[in-house]
């Protein structure tokens, strides 16, 4: 990628518009400003003066099912319409392709909100999305040389399947599949970002970190992986507690120690980076966390919280703003907003696990101050990245 500095990342040297050129700009666009309305949605619901919650998932499903398969998978559509051209070589969707594959996306966003609107096409549309971004990646991942890619296509269904469960609960059609589908949706997610975190944050370290050595060991690769896969495995098929949990501590564990063969002490002076260390760090975090809870040993909610507000939520932020730099031609700094956000987002994760886990009489208290904390990263991202994600290459290239 060209580092291009310039003197503000949000005024180009370019004029003109260019929402649709490539997939992180509509897509981190919607994912960036999803984000805070979702949660300023369901913040309303806990102050007791709830907007129309979709009721066709359901308050608590609903606001599950939307930051999973609304806000990240946004960014998880994003990253990998961008990404995939780096890796192959090939064009991915763009213009008119890539403009219907949003609106599809918001569509499944607005239409539970919709009474007049039947509950079969709400699920047809939802349901359509993962697997036409599966089939919009196919081609360029197949036209590719490395055949690990291509494991991104199956992982996109497998999270099309995840969706279906919970749709077949919001149907009717079965009484007891949206948790498994969620749980499974978030397996098929921590999957997701500790294979694309291995691609990524030892390169970005790397180049960043003047003598830095990030260590990947291959036992340590593969263990990770399948312990990941295995997890998803025993969610699906409803498995003890105790083996989950054992599952859990032991993917942690594992996780912890990739982590740590990547870090440089370096890495703290470089928000781009150590973003991304902090939000891998929650992941470790909140996979130790839900194996204590098989034990209970710790609330479950809190765990999984940290595996979203800071893991998922973190992590994507990050990637979000590093991404959008890299491939608008501007230099790979932040601005001080964007910084604020880091640690906004990092302490809206904070606030949410540890909050109600050390002071549980507060617990609206805390998850009122973590939504507001998530409000105001995110916001801080729109303002500044909206200008940056509608506007050419400050380079001059084309997408």
């Amino acid at each position: 990628m060209s580092n291009i500095p310039i003197n503000d990342p949000a005024s180009p040297t370019r004029s003109g518009w260019r929402p649709l050129g490539l997939g992180f700009r509509p897509f981190f666009l919607l994912g960036g400003y999803a984000a805070p309305a979702l949660i300023a949605a369901w913040l309303l619901a806990w102050h007791g003066t709830p907007p129309r919650l979709a009721t066709y998932y359901g308050p608590i499903h609903w606001h599950s099912h939307e930051m999973l398969f609304g806000y990240v998978v946004a960014v998880i559509s994003g990253f990998l319409l961008t990404a995939v051209r780096n890796w192959t070589g090939q064009r991915t969707a763009s213009g008119v392709p890539l403009g219907l594959l949003a609106l599809l996306w918001l569509a499944g966003r607005l239409l539970p909100w919709a009474a007049a609107v039947p509950d079969g096409l709400q699920a047809a549309v939802d349901l359509a999305f993962l697997p036409a971004l599966a089939w919009a990646l196919t081609g360029p991942l197949w036209a590719g040389t490395n055949r690990v890619n291509r494991l991104f296509v199956p992982l996109l269904l497998a999270m099309a399947v995840a969706n279906g469960l919970v749709h077949a609960q919001a149907l009717g059609w079965t009484t007891a599949t949206a948790a498994r589908g969620l749980d499974l949706m978030l397996d098929l997610v921590i999957l997701l970002l500790v294979f694309v975190g291995g691609r990524v944050m030892p390169f970005f370290t790397e180049k960043a970190v003047h003598g830095a050595k990030p260590k990947q060991r291959a036992w340590v690769e593969n263990l990770g992986f399948a312990l990941l896969l295995l997890l998803g495995l025993l969610h699906l098929v409803g498995a003890p507690r105790w083996l989950v949990g054992v599952a859990f501590i032991a993917a942690g564990l594992v996780q912890a120690l990739r982590l740590w063969g990547w870090h440089h002490r370096q890495i703290w002076g470089i928000p781009i980076l150590w973003v991304l260390y902090t939000g891998y760090a929650w992941l470790v975090a909140g996979l130790l966390l839900s194996g204590l809870c098989a034990f209970a040993l710790f609330p479950p909610s809190l765990a999984t919280h940290a595996l979203t507000v800071g893991g998922a939520g973190v992590l994507t932020l990050g990637m979000m703003a590093r991404v959008a730099l890299g491939h608008t031609g501007r230099d790979l700094q932040t601005a001080t907003a964007i910084n604020i956000a880091f640690v906004l987002i990092n302490l809206a994760a904070a606030t949410r696990v540890l909050g109600p886990a050390l002071w549980p009489a507060a617990y609206v208290g805390w998850i009122l101050l973590a939504g507001l904390l998530w409000i105001l990263a995110f916001a801080l991202f729109a303002w500044r990245y909206t200008p940056i994600l509608l506007r050419p290459r400050a380079d001059g290239r084309p997408d």
